[in-house]
């Protein structure tokens, strides 16, 4: 199985060494030692989990360049989805994540020292608060989100931290036209454009995947982020 996971992530050029794929076994095993204790995902069977979470969170880096040393943002991480895996990957990555659950906190804290990360910080905040935050706010070459919430919202949480010239990726299931549709005003006010949308399909599944690029044309006001809970509440 490990074995066509690296086969197949070598066909899109990206070559795991053997202390790479180490890294995604350990990654599994605390990610199923942690499950027993908390809810960080339903997928517990190592071929899908290495499939459907690992390759799917590596899936951005076929369209888009991680190779230079990004600064990202995770918004929302979960379980480290998607930064920890292309960060094993692509080492000299700069990783910020950030979650709201503070027991995530500490799987993720936890992770990270397990699998001998650097250039990783995790911060327990909310989306509204951080984005407000003068030390991230407008700093981050990259923000990604993947399955946190609708896209008017996921681009009120994410914006804000993009720098203008940066990219927000937002990573989604198989329906996003409505959605698309429905963040033109987001776009528009928080000083977004889409640039484009990808789309893939996980080996071994029939559901395609949309990874929604949108880039940082203009600063974002300083009113948004609204305050914890309204952008969930009231879409823009």
């Amino acid at each position: 199985m490990e074995q066509l996971f690296q086969d197949q992530l070598r066909e899109k050029g990206i070559d795991l060494s053997p202390q790479q794929l180490q890294q995604f076994n350990t990654y599994y095993e605390e990610l199923i030692e942690w499950n027993q204790k908390m809810n960080l995902t339903a997928i517990t069977e190592r071929e899908a989990v290495y499939f459907k979470h690992f390759y799917d969170s590596i899936s951005p880096a076929f369209f888009y360049d991680f190779s230079r040393s990004l600064s990202i943002c995770d918004v929302g991480a979960g379980a480290g989805f998607p930064t920890l895996p292309l960060k094993i990957c692509f080492p000299d990555l700069k990783v910020t994540i950030v979650d709201s659950l503070n027991k995530r906190i500490h799987f993720l804290s936890s992770l990270v020292e397990k699998l001998d990360l650097t250039g990783v910080e995790v911060h327990h905040s909310r989306a509204e608060e951080f984005g407000k935050n003068p030390d991230f706010r407008g700093s981050f070459d990259l923000v990604t989100a993947r399955a946190v919430a609708k896209l008017p919202v996921l681009c009120e949480y994410c914006l804000p931290l993009v720098r203008q010239g940066g990219d927000f990726l937002a990573m989604k299931g198989a329906s996003v036209q409505l959605e698309l549709q429905n963040s033109e005003r987001a776009f528009d006010l928080l000083g977004g454009k889409l640039k484009n949308v990808e789309s893939l399909t996980i080996p071994g599944e029939k559901s395609q995947r949309h990874i929604i690029h949108i880039s940082k044309q203009k600063k974002t006001p300083d009113i948004y982020p609204r305050k914890p809970g309204t952008p969930n509440k009231r879409p823009l």
